[in-house]
Formats: C-alpha cells, structure tokens, sequence
C-alpha cells in the first residue's frame, strides 16, 4: 500500500500537520484548541495506523512543537502517545520529540507528565533556545 502525505495547515485555533513517509518526517508544530479535537484529530490517528500497518523496523520519530493546547487537545495527545505505545509493543521503533521553548515553562511540564505515562516509546524533551 502506498501512503500519501497527511498536511494540514495551522490556523489560529489548530496546528500544521505533516507527514511525509517517503522523507519518513513527522512534524505537529503549532497551538491546538480546535473546535471539535477529536473531529481535527481523528484523520491523524487514521492516518498513522494506516502507516504503521505498512513498516516494519523503521524508525518513526514524531516532532511535536506545541506552543499552547487545551484541556482536550491534552487528552488527545494522551491518546495518541497510547497508541504510539502500543505501536512500540508490538515492536515499531518509535521517537516522539516534544520540543519548547526555553520560556514556555508550561509546555515543558507537560512534556514530562506525558513522558511518565509513556513505556514503550523513547520520549525526548527538547528545549529550544532562540
């Protein structure tokens, strides 16, 4: 099966996704309190369980640059990173890159409560400075 590119452009309420398998680059960078999370999001989570039925052994390293989410977008990512866990169970090599900017206390301490609810995937916390 051959896997199309997944983008989608940020708007003031939601982020640039980007998803490239053939440069195998995994990018969600923006703010997120969209409207409807789970109606923004569900195409992703499609999307990438289509993708992992189609590697093996590959590494997928997913950059995520959040800049500020709410309450649901919190519970969607929890989400996310429970099925990227269970990706790794079933044995995908799997990077999540939550990258912040050195002032954005907030998005780095939720960077390390997602980093404790996670087992299976290696969860980096980057800082970025400007």
């Amino acid at each position: 099966m051959v896997m199309n590119k997944y983008n989608v452009q940020a708007t003031t309420s939601s982020p640039s996704i980007n998803f490239d398998p053939d440069a195998m680059t995994f990018e969600i960078k923006g703010e997120s309190y969209p409207e409807n999370c789970w109606a923004f999001y569900s195409p992703v989570f499609d999307w990438l369980s289509d993708f992992f039925d189609t590697v093996n052994g590959t590494l997928v390293e997913i950059d995520m640059e959040i800049i500020y989410f709410n309450s649901s977008s919190s519970k969607t990512f929890m989400d996310l990173f429970e099925m990227l866990d269970d990706q790794a169970e079933r044995g995908k090599k799997i990077v999540v890159n939550w990258r912040y900017h050195e002032e954005n206390e907030s998005a780095m301490e939720c960077g390390e409560e997602f980093m404790e609810d996670v087992e299976r995937i290696d969860f980096n916390l980057v800082e970025l400075t400007d």
